[in-house]
């Protein structure tokens, strides 16, 4: 077997090719050729994961850093654009906190690149450090985790031990597996805007080890339930809008496992659930104090809503369809991200960023988009006639503008037709499942 190893990969597939075109023509091995041709393809396909990163950390030392924490140490305080750090596969033994805004953290594969880090609640409450309780510790807005495993490696069944804690809002974690032994997995606490969604995740812990407060939508997850605890909790104190929706999951775990919990007001909806045989027969219930003064106010009411949902092996009463009697008589096909989120964020919004407006100065063009934006590379464009745009590069904001300009002038008539975009992109920097770019063709508003 041949390995080479080259710094530019171009040059690296021209020379692959070439060896698979050379065992064509010379042994006619339709064998060979096929291996080859698939090594080549997982070659390509490992190269664009890391194409539009703007960092790589490669624990092994091939990357522009060999941990997290580095890369987001080298990041500004304020990176008013979108960074995306692709992480290489491997175990990162680490524990991280991220400040910053627009912020992405993607693996390689989500069970093998591993963030792990032993960290119990009540030891760092007794030595608190600057990072935080957790492994992953959120501060800023607008961040992802993408394809990883997270895992608190603390042994302890049972007292708090965070992989996930933030105190941010539109934070989105998919494609993971988040895991601990202890309660509080993942623990996203703004309670007056935090906003979280997760989608195709793998959740285990004990009590309460999916707990946010605010606004949570989950979609195609699992939960795995270690302890005879509840599995889910949810605090909704601050607004009466405030909901935890979990759409097509599945809940397993030790037998006698609860469903959820909660202390304070909160919201539940479940649809198109599934439990294990393994679950109680304990509808999700309010922990109510002896003492009556303890207790919090629950002006909301019992607010717990099913949709479809099924259990194995015997049935029970509990989560029967009653999703008309929440507010509004929402209908299943209603209960999306968008509504959870009450119109204030769609992360599963495909639309890109929209021109609304544009304001000319000479041969300069200041553009405004309908969202904040990043920019990648250095965009040029080009009218219908021909005319060239280029971007200022200048320091960006996390603002909705920006300034082009052309070697020639023109007018408000050179910027009705369709523009092309040649080079760069321009995409949301809101925190979102989908890459939402510009496109390769858009067009201005007329002028009013």
């Amino acid at each position: 077997m041949l390995i080479l190893i080259f710094s530019d990969l171009s040059k690296f597939i021209e020379i692959a090719f070439d060896f698979v075109l050379q065992e064509y023509y010379m042994k006619k091995n339709i064998i060979t050729i096929g291996c080859s041709l698939l090594i080549l393809l997982i070659i390509f396909n490992t190269a664009k994961a890391d194409e539009y990163a703007d960092f790589i950390v490669d624990c092994f030392g091939n990357g522009d850093y060999k941990t997290i924490n580095e890369a987001i140490d080298a990041l500004p305080m304020y990176p008013y654009q979108r960074t995306i750090i692709f992480i290489r596969n491997g175990i990162y033994e680490e524990k991280l906190r991220i400040e910053q805004h627009y912020i992405t953290l993607c693996g390689e594969s989500r069970d093998s690149t591993i963030i792990r880090y032993n960290q119990l609640r009540e030891d760092w409450d007794k030595d608190k450090d600057y990072i935080g309780p957790a492994v992953i510790n959120i501060y800023g807005d607008d961040i992802v985790l993408d394809n990883l495993t997270i895992e608190n490696s603390q042994p302890q069944i049972g007292p708090h031990a965070f992989a996930v804690y933030g105190n941010s809002t539109r934070t989105i974690i998919i494609n993971c597996n988040v895991i601990s032994k202890g309660g509080d997995t993942v623990s996203l606490w703004n309670y007056k805007h935090g906003m979280y969604y997760h989608a195709n995740c793998n959740f285990e812990g004990a009590v309460d080890f999916v707990c946010p407060r605010g606004w949570c939508f989950v979609r195609d997850s699992k939960f795995y339930e270690i302890k005879e605890t509840a599995a889910l909790w949810h605090a909704g104190n601050y607004s009466q809008d405030q909901k935890f929706v979990i759409r097509n999951s599945y809940f397993y775990g030790v037998a006698g496992f609860n469903l959820g919990r909660n202390h304070y007001e909160a919201q539940f909806y479940l649809l198109d659930c599934r439990f294990s045989a393994n679950m109680a027969d304990k509808p999700i219930f309010k922990v109510m104090n002896m003492d009556s003064s303890k207790n919090n106010p629950y002006y909301g009411g019992d607010r717990k809503y099913y949709y479809n949902c099924h259990k194995e092996g015997t049935p029970y009463d509990w989560y029967k369809d009653n999703l008309n009697e929440a507010a509004g008589s929402p209908k299943p096909e209603d209960v999306t991200p968008a509504w959870t989120f009450n119109g204030k964020w769609d992360p599963e919004s495909k639309s890109p960023p929209l021109i609304t407006g544009y304001k000319i100065e000479g041969k300069s063009l200041i553009i405004t988009f309908n969202e904040i934006i990043t920019v990648r590379g250095k965009p040029e464009f080009k009218n219908r006639s021909g005319k060239l745009f280029r971007i200022v590069m200048q320091r960006f904001n996390d603002i909705n503008k920006l300034m082009f300009v052309s070697d020639e002038h023109f007018s408000e008539r050179d910027l009705s037709g369709e523009f092309k975009l040649l080079s760069g992109d321009i995409i949301a920097s809101v925190a979102s499942v989908h890459e939402r770019s510009i496109g390769s063709t858009f067009q201005f508003p007329s002028p009013k």
